[in-house]
């Protein structure tokens, strides 16, 4: 029986996830969480084989989460379903430790077969993933690659319209520090200001599609 905690903010997609989990032979859900904290303590309460998270719940979150998770359970294993396409988000969520990225309209078949992938101890990974993957190692990747996880975690939420201060009580961090971070974002990446950042997060897809 494989072991699974289900982590997203939204309840009707978690609701859904359960009970398509259920339906499937040899899979129990045994936690769900709303937020990264949540997920946490759940992953030490329940034991799960696999944790099934969201990218971008409130407050902790996203790469953030992965590594907090593989350091303080590293036996359970990291399957990520997001809105955000794999171009843009799967290779670092693999590279911080998660072992699967899928995007939330990928097929349920295509999750289940996923779950069961990565809880028998293997990798599972789209085509575009293994394009994003290529390219950033043959030299390639788009300028948001040249970023820092902290770095990319502030430019996304800088182009979603979050403020400095803002980003500092999420990310538990001085406001000093964001714009240091901020100003070397526009410098890795040849930009000039916020709005520079925007144009670039829509027409590289890295801002989030609501469901």
């Amino acid at each position: 029986m494989i072991r699974v905690l289900v982590a997203d903010d939204h309840q009707l997609v978690r609701d859904g996830l359960k009970q398509l989990l259920i339906a499937a032979s040899g899979i129990e859900v045994v936690a769900e969480a709303a937020n990264g904290e949540e997920a946490l303590a759940a992953a030490r309460q329940a034991a799960p084989d696999v944790a099934l998270l969201d990218m971008s719940m409130p407050g902790l979150s996203g790469i953030d989460l992965i590594k907090r998770l593989r350091a303080a359970h590293p036996a359970v294993r990291i399957l990520v379903l997001s809105m955000h396409g794999e171009r843009q988000y799967a290779a670092r969520a693999l590279k911080a430790g998660a072992s699967g990225y899928l995007t939330k309209d990928s097929a349920s078949e295509q999750l289940v077969s996923a779950l069961r992938k990565v809880a028998a101890g293997g990798i599972y990974m789209t085509d575009a993933a293994a394009v994003s993957l290529v390219g950033g190692a043959a030299g390639d990747a788009p300028a948001h690659e040249r970023l820092s996880d902290r770095e990319f975690e502030i430019l996304r939420l800088l182009a979603a319209g979050e403020s400095p201060t803002g980003i500092a009580e999420r990310l538990h961090l001085s406001v000093k520090t964001v714009s240091t971070h901020k100003a070397h974002i526009l410098e890795k990446m040849r930009l000039e200001n916020t709005a520079d950042l925007v144009q670039y997060a829509l027409q590289n897809g890295l801002l989030e599609r609501k469901p």
